[in-house]
């Protein structure tokens, strides 16, 4: 099962990133496996849909699940009807959020938590 992590930086041990569709980066874990990668964003960079964008990133590269904290509707429409999962709550870092997603901490989302266009312009 591969798990997605909104990261500030290109490493395990990273801040989680507050934003879904802007965040620089995602860490993506296999926790069959321990292995994980950094996947940089490259829907940062996009004028606007860069929550779909992001989020079909992420459809393209397996992911079964998300783990956030703030995901706006269009993003999380895109993954729903992919069948990955979104989890809410994260703090910390990558790290910390992944254990306390093992350990049930977090919250499963069946909606979006933020407004459309909700991640721009904060960092």
């Amino acid at each position: 099962m591969k798990v997605a992590v909104c990261a500030q930086d290109n490493h395990i041990d990273a801040r989680v990133d507050q934003r879904f569709g802007r965040c620089p980066y995602f860490i993506v874990v296999d926790l069959d496996s321990g292995d994980w990668e950094g996947l940089q964003n490259t829907g940062t960079q996009s004028s606007g849909g860069a929550g779909v964008q992001t989020a079909q990133l992420l459809v393209n590269r397996g992911v079964n699940v998300v783990l956030v904290d703030r995901i706006g509707p269009n993003a999380m429409e895109v993954l729903s009807r992919a069948g990955i999962q979104v989890y809410g709550g994260i703090s910390g870092t990558v790290s910390q959020s992944l254990k306390a997603y093992r350990q049930g901490q977090l919250t499963l989302l069946s909606r979006a938590n933020s407004p459309s266009h909700g991640g721009m312009g904060r960092g």
